[in-house]
């Protein structure tokens, strides 16, 4: 414990808590200072200028991050017939309808992530309260209710980050493992921004992204600019 909070410390030092960086330095430092024995994710935090609890205020998205999460995501699908078939093709993990069902129910919850199709929607929405907590629930907005499991299954697996905002304005989503080059961090990072400045809703009145910074697992946060952010 002592030795993990000297490299906080050290870590915390190399950080100019008054500077707001370039997502490049930015993405450099924080992959300098992950310096634990796992591979610590990157997660960008966005405090944005909005009330969601107001519905024309509320952000919500997919980003398919050009670099990947790093991450292994175990995808389920809720499909039947030649649609279960694609999803099982596209690499699905765990494939079914009511049996899914029923598994889901019981806490058999061996996946992060779940697809369905339109017709499945009755038999998902049954789940609600168990994968809503969790932020499984499926949503057209998002890609996740689809007919084309195919690409829903793809985009799931090679790097799409689902983003929403929290009661208190904030986004969070990882953005890559420290394992990444520091070049592949920052692109991951302006293609988040990029996404959500263009997610902006209507109601959002005034500054809209107020505060970026980016951190690892067990780093401190990064200011990041939010003008060069924004710009690039």
């Amino acid at each position: 414990m002592a030795k993990q909070g000297k490299r906080f410390a050290a870590a915390i030092e190399a950080v100019d808590r008054n500077k707001a960086y370039t997502v490049d330095e930015a993405a450099a430092l924080v992959k300098g200072n992950a310096t634990a024995k796992f591979d610590e994710t990157i997660e960008l935090a966005i405090n944005l200028g909005v009330d969601p609890r107001h519905a024309d205020q509320m952000v919500r998205g997919v980003c398919n991050l050009p670099n990947g999460t790093g991450r292994s995501v175990r995808v389920a699908v809720f499909a039947r017939g030649p649609k279960a078939e694609e999803a099982t093709a596209a690499g699905a993990d765990v494939v079914g309808a009511e049996d899914l069902m029923e598994q889901v129910q019981a806490g058999n919850i061996n996946f992060d992530k779940v697809i369905a199709t339109p017709d499945m929607m009755p038999i998902v929405g049954r789940l609600g309260k168990v994968l809503g907590p969790r932020g499984m629930m499926p949503n057209p907005k998002v890609g996740t209710v689809t007919m084309d499991v195919t690409k829903a299954v793809n985009d799931s697996k090679g790097g799409a980050v689902e983003f929403r905002v929290e009661k208190a304005g904030v986004v969070h989503a990882g953005v890559g493992k420290a394992s990444f080059t520091a070049e592949a961090i920052a692109e991951n990072v302006r293609a988040l921004v990029g996404a959500i400045v263009k997610a902006k809703p209507s109601g959002a009145k005034g500054a809209y992204v107020k505060r970026i910074a980016l951190s690892s697992t067990m780093g401190p946060g990064v200011k990041i600019d939010l003008a060069e952010a924004a710009a690039s």
